[in-house]
C-alpha cells in the first residue's frame, strides 16, 4: 500500500508541475510575447520618427528613375460597382531602400488605434514576431502602382492586426515613409479565405477561392492580411483598399 500511495503522490506532483508549466507557456505566449513585441515596435517607430525629423528639409524625397503616370491613378472597386478615382496623388514615384527585416515605414490605422513599424519580408522569426507588419516581397512599395501588400499577427507577438475585422469600408490606412505620407482608403474585405489564396496580393487583387471578391483594373492598391479565426492560422482575413492621396515630406 505504501508504494501505491507513493506512486499516486508522484503522479499528483507530476500533474501539478505539468499544469504549472502549461500555464506559464500560455502566459508567455498570450501576454509576454505582446509585452516584448510592443516594446520593440514602439522603439522602432520612435527611431524612424527621430530619423525623419532630423533629416534636412527636402532631403527625404528622391524621384525614381522612371516617373509615374502624369495623371492621377485610378483605383476601381469590385466589378460592376463603379470606378473610384484617386485624388491629390503626387506624380512622383518614391525610392524605398528597404533592407530585409529592418523597419522602413510606419502604418497607422486610426479606426482601431494601430501604430506599427513596417519591415521587408513576412518571416515570423525575422519580422512578424517583433510586432512589425511585414511587406510581401515582390509586391509594390508604398505609393507605387500595383498592390502594396502587408501581413501582421492577429494574436500574440504584438498582434497589430488583431482588430482589423472591425474595420469598415472608408476607414483610412496611413503609411509613412522617409519620402512621403500615403493615405489609403479601405474598400472591400474578404472575411475568410485559404492561406494558399495567393492571388489576394496580385497587382490587381482577387480571390481565387471566392471569385466574386475582386478588384478590377490597374490601380494603386493596399492589401492587409492576417490569420482568422482568432488564435488559429486555419484561414486568412483580407482587406483591400486604394490610394487616395500622397503628401511629400519636406
Amino acid at each position: 500500500m505504501k508504494w501505491a500511495a507513493r506512486v499516486l503522490w508522484w503522479c499528483g506532483e507530476a500533474a501539478v508541475t505539468f499544469g504549472v508549466v502549461v500555464l506559464l507557456l500560455v502566459v508567455h505566449q498570450l501576454w509576454w510575447t505582446n509585452v516584448q513585441a510592443q516594446g520593440s515596435d514602439r522603439r522602432a517607430v520612435a527611431a524612424l520618427e527621430r530619423q525623419w525629423n532630423a533629416a534636412p528639409a527636402g532631403s527625404a524625397v528622391s524621384a525614381a528613375s522612371s516617373a509615374a503616370p502624369a495623371s492621377s491613378p485610378s483605383a476601381t472597386r469590385a466589378a460592376g460597382t463603379g470606378n473610384r478615382q484617386t485624388s491629390d496623388v503626387s506624380s512622383n514615384s518614391f525610392v524605398v531602400n528597404a533592407s530585409w527585416g529592418m523597419a522602413y515605414a510606419i502604418i497607422r490605422i486610426p479606426a482601431i488605434g494601430v501604430t506599427a513599424p513596417i519591415a521587408e519580408g513576412t518571416s515570423k522569426a525575422a519580422v512578424l514576431n517583433f510586432g512589425y507588419v511585414g511587406h510581401y516581397p515582390q509586391t509594390a512599395e508604398p505609393g507605387q502602382p500595383g498592390n502594396f501588400a502587408l501581413a501582421g499577427h492577429r494574436n500574440t507577438h504584438g498582434e497589430p492586426f488583431r482588430y482589423i475585422n472591425r474595420l469598415r469600408p472608408g476607414d483610412e490606412v496611413v503609411i509613412e515613409t522617409a519620402h512621403a505620407v500615403f493615405t489609403y482608403v479601405l474598400d472591400r474585405m474578404v472575411p475568410q479565405t485559404s492561406p494558399s489564396d495567393g492571388t489576394v496580393i496580385d497587382p490587381v487583387p482577387y480571390s481565387g477561392v471566392h471569385p466574386e471578391d475582386r478588384l478590377s483594373g490597374p490601380g494603386y492598391y493596399i492589401t492587409l492580411t492576417t490569420c482568422t479565426p482568432e488564435f488559429t492560422s486555419e484561414f486568412r482575413l483580407v482587406w483591400w483598399g486604394y490610394l487616395r492621396s500622397a503628401d511629400v515630406r519636406g
